[in-house]
């Protein structure tokens, strides 16, 4: 297949607070060189604005979370995202700076067979800067160098959709929170690349995940469950044992702390979904990648 004939579609949530800001996406995807990009908004529990003609569309009852938003979105394109070779998953706060951006995704993945994600430079559109949180690797100091990485980010990547026929979706009943790294996790044991590309960037403005207010029991239950989901048994305390004393270390107000035990523990409680432990070369691969998975 050539790079042309190499079709990416772009899914889009919002909750219909940033109209703004989802217009200037959209135009900025539409303007990409090359190929059109097929372009899916998902109203999340929320009406949508007025969208051009040809930009496919559902507006959901109830917000389903990022990670069951941007599963709707992937089959407004059929079936497990048939109808393209690869799905974007862009922030509605996004911009798409550069019109090269679609040609350089069509060109990695046609390249590479076993690419499977790309994951996006974020960068502020005042400063230029990436925060390290952007940078999905231990060695973050320099977001302008791109590498192989073992997740990704979710509003600034690009899917093969073939990872979603045979890894699965993004877990629906995360909501928020490392929803990315358990399919990662899930995309790498199925034998697909992640690749950081400092050279696609998204535009985004700095802000902090603790805006949401459920960050913090989020991040903690969801680890649990990435833990429960996806690790050899004998990892399972391992990794949660290095994040609770991480946790501590960044020394959390107390209301935080509070929220990360109550997160935690329903990480134990309430169902996580199926378990499928990962094979233990897929531990060492993501070892060699400088990340084993109790990190």
């Amino acid at each position: 297949m050539s790079a042309d004939d190499f079709r990416l579609g772009a899914v889009i949530i919002t909750m219909g607070n940033r109209p703004a800001e989802l217009n200037a996406l959209i135009d900025s995807v539409l303007h990409q060189e090359g190929p059109a990009v097929e372009l899916a908004v998902v109203g999340n529990g929320a009406p949508l604005p007025p969208l051009p003609e040809g930009v496919r569309r559902v507006e959901l009852p109830e917000n389903l979370g990022i990670p069951g938003g941007r599963n709707v979105g992937i089959e407004l394109f059929g079936e497990d995202g048939q109808e393209v070779d690869a799905v974007l998953f862009l922030d509605d706060d996004g911009l798409l700076p550069g019109k090269d951006s679609a040609r350089l995704l069509r060109e990695a993945f046609t390249a590479d067979p076993a690419l499977g994600i790309v994951s996006f430079r974020i960068a502020d559109p005042d400063t230029g800067v990436t925060q390290r949180r952007h940078v999905p690797r231990l060695r973050a100091s320099d977001p302008l160098r791109s590498s192989r990485v073992t997740t990704f980010l979710g509003g600034a990547s690009a899917v093969r959709s073939k990872v979603f026929t045979q890894a699965g979706q993004l877990p629906g009943e995360f909501f928020y929170a490392h929803e990315e790294t358990d399919l990662a996790w899930r995309a790498l044991d199925a034998g697909w690349s992640i690749d950081y590309r400092a050279d696609v960037v998204l535009h985004h403005p700095t802000t902090s995940p603790a805006r949401h207010a459920s960050y913090f029991h989020n991040v903690a239950r969801n680890r649990v469950w990435l833990a429960r989901r996806n690790l050899p048994g004998l990892l399972v305390p391992l990794y949660l044992g290095t994040w609770l004393l991480l946790t501590l270390a960044r020394r959390p107000s107390g209301d935080a702390l509070k929220a990360w035990v109550g997160g935690f523990r329903a990480g134990w409680r309430e169902p996580c979904g199926p378990r499928r432990p990962m094979r233990w070369r897929t531990v060492w691969r993501l070892t060699r990648l400088g990340r084993p998975p109790i990190i």
